[in-house]
């Protein structure tokens, strides 16, 4: 999209006034529909040609994204339908979360070692009398920037997380203190939501 829009900037004025005031799904429908010159020789008929191209191929990955994605979703419910009962989470946290557990499956005997794993485990970083912990820098990354994303989503609407921030803060806590506390906290709902997937798939069915 990027590309797209700085090719806009540049093209000559005709085009440029015709298209830059558009959004940007709005842009990129009206430059896939443009017809070039099959050989342009004008900077404005090659202009024309490379937003068409460029256009195309957007809409092309923006459908392939879409199809990856539903085949992502499809295969979360499959391994584990109630991660996605969770408030803010997603298939594409899901699947992140779930790729990291699948990767370390002989060393989450616990949820701390879930916690471990994405990198959201306290490490203790006081110093005399100041009693303070810090995030654990190790772990899978990918999994760790879902739980980010997961608290970031939760703290702008989910009622429970925004009323913890206000309180802590109140404490005298810090704001990436409070988001240590709450990747901590979602870490253990995650690992408890799979475990209890786990032995309800485990159960026998009966007719």
């Amino acid at each position: 999209m990027v590309g797209l829009q700085s090719l806009v900037v540049t093209a000559p004025d005709e085009i440029r006034d015709e298209l830059i005031g558009l959004t940007p799904r709005r842009m990129v429908r009206t430059c896939a529909e443009l017809s070039p010159e099959s050989s342009p020789t004008t900077p404005a008929e090659a202009a024309i040609a490379g937003l068409r191209m460029l256009a195309r191929r957007y809409e092309h990955l923006e459908l392939e994204a879409k199809l990856l994605g539903a085949q992502i979703a499809a295969l979360v419910r499959l391994a584990c339908p109630e991660l996605l009962d969770l408030f803010g989470v997603g298939p594409e946290i899901a699947a992140t979360v779930l790729v990291a557990v699948g990767d370390n499956g002989g060393r989450l005997s616990s949820e701390r070692a879930l916690a471990k794993v994405c990198g959201v485990a306290p490490r203790d970083a006081s110093s005399g009398r100041q009693q303070r912990h810090r995030l654990n820098r190790g772990g899978n990354r990918q999994a760790n920037q879902a739980l980010h994303t997961l608290v970031v989503v939760r703290l702008r609407s989910h009622t429970p997380s925004r009323q913890y921030m206000a309180r802590r803060l109140a404490e005298g806590k810090t704001k990436k203190e409070v988001m240590r506390c709450l990747k901590r906290y979602v870490a253990r709902e995650i690992y408890a939501t799979i475990q209890h997937g786990l032995a309800d798939a485990k159960q026998p069915r009966t007719a």
